[in-house]
């Protein structure tokens, strides 16, 4: 039989008793440990994040800022209208409530689709729109079954109108739902968090072009929310701030009447302040109603938008290129004054034709126009002079003096998606094309690039920039549509202010012998009959674009397609002497310029510098056609 030893149990309960307690204690300094980590050294972490648990901010969306033209006519607003809001922690199921809103108020699946969206990106607590715009008739309908929708409201909202529908719509652009590529932009910016709650963002225009001025700067509100994310009340608020508002060169009544004078006819005009590049109207037709788009437009607008013919989304005063036929001659030989080839007494005989390489290169009027100095070529727009300066001067020095009047390259101004139109030359034709033999430049593709005509394709924005440039001696101005950007906190205006991008250098005299002559264009040449009875003295040129080749047969518009006639242009400054305006017009398919593009820029300009408003767009001079070709 085994004895046990008392004291040496004793001693091995005392040992586990000191490990146990050792234990103990270690696991307490451990626990203390932790929570002098939590409480002291990441105290301000976790309150931080207790905070941001309990307090939730709520971004309030800013106004937009107001577009205006020169005078104040407001061209882009905001107004106040209803809207059924729905708070999702409120409702229990959304689904069901929408159901059961869609038998009192019309609700779209569109409507229903955008809800959708928004609440994925929202959080439950925050009111969300389901309806926009309501009737007087449905808010009453709502409020007579408001018991029956816990978390359902009515709301007052700011949406974006433009009050004259169609009106400068392409100059003014749209708003629309904000999408993956305006996130991007909005997320490249160090102020991204700006845009929280933003729903809407520019997509064309002026709109896209300064969104980030027009945006304004968001508000936010504390709100304390319950475990359950309910919202429980408001703890602070900052106030959002509006955005800043645009104030544009543009007259909005000379807009309007250029836009009327076109009547049903495509085409676009622009007109410019020689001394600032101020654009005073900017014409794309046909145009669209951007009210369309600020909510989402629907399909069968969408539709008739993209389908038609007319291609009314197709803003064709920066994107459209076109042969700038006989508007291009004064251009070409005030290259010709300044590199020394020709003189302006300096005449040519014009049988009627330019025989290069054995091809006979037409001239519009059979049998010529005998004796042709340069005076004449432009008033009477002689084809045959322009094919043997063309042929003097060579495809690179017209292509170097053009460049530099802005042909070819984008002007710049402030709307994004500017075309830069085709200036041809050796080197344009080298990187063109990708086969050697097509490659090479040709004596021959010089000839008709000197008539407006070959590979010469510019946008009337390029054209009437041109212009102003002759108009104001070889001073260049960067055409803009913003006159000042105003801050709606300061009032303080921020100007653009003009400044002169470069001199050209021309000659003072060899300017003036293409200003007489380009006046003679309206006093007794192609342009005659459409500026009779003027009151002010005006310089212009009328041009006729081909559309397809004639392959050396006689035109005749009544015998093609309409959309295979000729397009009319029209190129114009006033007064001569001291211009106050430049344009350049183009009629898509319209024939001659002086038939079609001249009387439009007479209504423009006697609205411009006499006040005179016409009574109806203006008309088709027919006996233009027979009496003057270009």
């Amino acid at each position: 039989m085994e004895f046990k030893n008392p004291q040496q149990e004793l001693e091995r309960f005392r040992a586990r008793l000191v490990a146990a307690g050792g234990f103990v204690l270690l696991c307490f300094t451990l626990l203390f440990a932790r929570f002098i980590w939590l409480q002291v050294v990441q105290h301000d972490y976790y309150q931080t994040r207790a905070e941001d648990n309990r307090i939730s901010l709520v971004p309030i969306v800013p106004n937009r800022g107001l577009i205006v033209d020169r005078n104040g006519v407001v061209l882009a607003r905001n107004y106040p209208a209803y809207t059924l809001e729905i708070v999702p922690s409120r409702t229990g199921q959304p689904e069901q409530v929408i159901d059961g809103l869609a038998e009192i108020i019309d609700i779209q699946p569109k409507d229903r689709k955008r809800f959708r969206q928004l609440l994925e990106e929202s959080r439950n607590f925050e009111s969300l729109p389901i309806r926009t715009r309501l009737t007087d008739e449905e808010v009453a309908k709502f409020i007579a079954h408001r018991y029956r929708f816990p978390g359902v409201d009515i709301k007052a909202r700011l949406f974006r109108q433009y009050p004259g529908g169609a009106f400068a719509s392409h100059l003014l652009g749209y708003i629309g739902r904000v999408n993956d590529r305006d996130l991007e932009k909005i997320e490249a910016r160090e102020d991204a968090a700006n845009y929280r709650g933003t729903e809407h963002f520019g997509k064309t225009g002026l709109e896209q072009r300064y969104e980030f001025d027009l945006h304004g700067e968001t508000g936010f509100e504390q709100v304390e929310v319950d475990a359950g994310g309910r919202a429980v009340r408001t703890l602070a608020r900052s106030a959002p701030v509006p955005g800043n508002n645009l104030t544009l060169t543009v007259d909005a009544e000379l807009q309007r009447i250029a836009e009327q004078a076109f009547g049903s006819r495509r085409g676009a005009l622009v007109a410019i302040d020689p001394a600032s590049g101020g654009i005073l109207a900017l014409v794309a037709v046909p145009n669209y109603d951007p009210n369309l788009f600020v909510d989402g437009i629907d399909t069968q607008n969408w539709k008739e938008l993209n389908e038609s013919p007319d291609k009314p989304m197709v803003n064709r005063a920066l994107n459209g290129a076109y042969p700038p036929g006989s508007t291009f001659k004064p251009f070409m030989a005030l290259g010709a004054l300044t590199l020394g080839k020709r003189r302006p007494d300096q005449a040519i005989s014009d049988p009627g034709f330019f025989n290069f390489g054995g091809h006979h290169f037409r001239d519009d009027k059979k049998g010529g126009h005998g004796m042709v100095d340069m005076y004449k070529s432009i008033v009477h727009s002689c084809d045959t002079y322009y094919y043997m300066l063309a042929n003097d001067m060579g495809i690179d020095n017209i292509s170097a003096f053009m460049g530099s009047l802005g042909f070819g390259s984008r002007t710049g101004i402030d709307i994004d998606g500017e075309s830069e139109g085709v200036l041809p030359s050796q080197a344009w034709k080298r990187k063109r094309f990708k086969k050697p033999e097509q490659q090479k430049w040709y004596a021959g593709e010089t000839i008709s690039i000197g008539i407006g005509q070959g590979y010469n394709a510019y946008t009337p924005i390029q054209l009437a920039h041109a212009t102003a440039i002759v108009a104001n001696n070889g001073v260049v101005f960067r055409p803009h549509l913003v006159k000042h950007i105003t801050d709606t906190r300061t009032g303080n205006k921020t100007l653009i202010e003009p400044q002169p991008v470069r001199d050209l250098g021309l000659k003072p005299e060899h300017v003036e012998v293409i200003r007489n002559a380009m006046v003679g264009v309206n006093k007794e040449g192609t342009g005659a009959r459409a500026f009779a009875g003027a009151e002010y003295v005006s310089a212009g040129k009328t041009g006729t674009a081909q559309v397809y080749s004639l392959k050396g047969a006689d035109y005749k518009a009544g015998s093609v397609k309409h959309e295979l006639r000729d397009h009319a242009l029209f190129i114009a400054f006033a007064p001569a002497e001291q211009p106050k305006i430049a344009l350049a017009v183009l009629v898509e398919n319209g024939g001659f310029g002086a038939q079609a593009a001249a009387p439009i820029a007479r209504q423009v300009l006697d609205y411009y510098l006499l006040g005179k408003r016409p009574q109806a767009p203006a008309p088709v001079d027919e006996a233009a056609v027979e009496e003057d070709a270009e």
